[in-house]
């Protein structure tokens, strides 16, 4: 019965982690708008993970990592082949649920997120 206690707690410390990622997706897709992108989803579940942003430019679809760091080095290390893995298998899911999925390139790409900078976009980045 304690253990259940336990789950049922606010986590303030998981809390203020999931503000600042909402912070960094957001700053990230300001970015990727002003070159242009239409974002088309946030945060886009599916059974095989989540892709933090879904943005589109013509007929690219770019699933974007991002990543809030110190150093934008520590950021694109942040992505690891198990993370590339599971994003690659959400966006083969997400897109296969499009009708127009045969007319659309799909790319992975990074947004590293740093203080005090502008986002630094990395398209093909995996």
């Amino acid at each position: 019965m304690n253990a259940a206690r336990h789950i049922d707690r606010p986590n303030p410390k998981r809390h203020k982690a999931r503000r600042r990622g909402a912070l960094a997706e957001y700053r990230a897709a300001l970015a990727l708008i002003v070159k242009g992108y239409r974002i088309l989803g946030f945060r886009e579940r599916t059974p095989l993970g989540e892709i933090d942003i879904i943005a589109r430019k013509g007929d690219l679809i770019a699933c974007v990592e991002v990543k809030a760091r110190r150093s934008l080095e520590m950021a694109v290390f942040a992505v690891t082949p198990s993370s590339q893995h599971r994003i690659r298998g959400a966006a083969g899911l997400w897109l296969s649920r499009r009708a127009d999925a045969h007319k659309l390139s799909v790319r992975f790409d990074i947004v590293a997120v740093t203080p005090w900078r502008w986002p630094v976009h990395l398209p093909g980045a995996f």
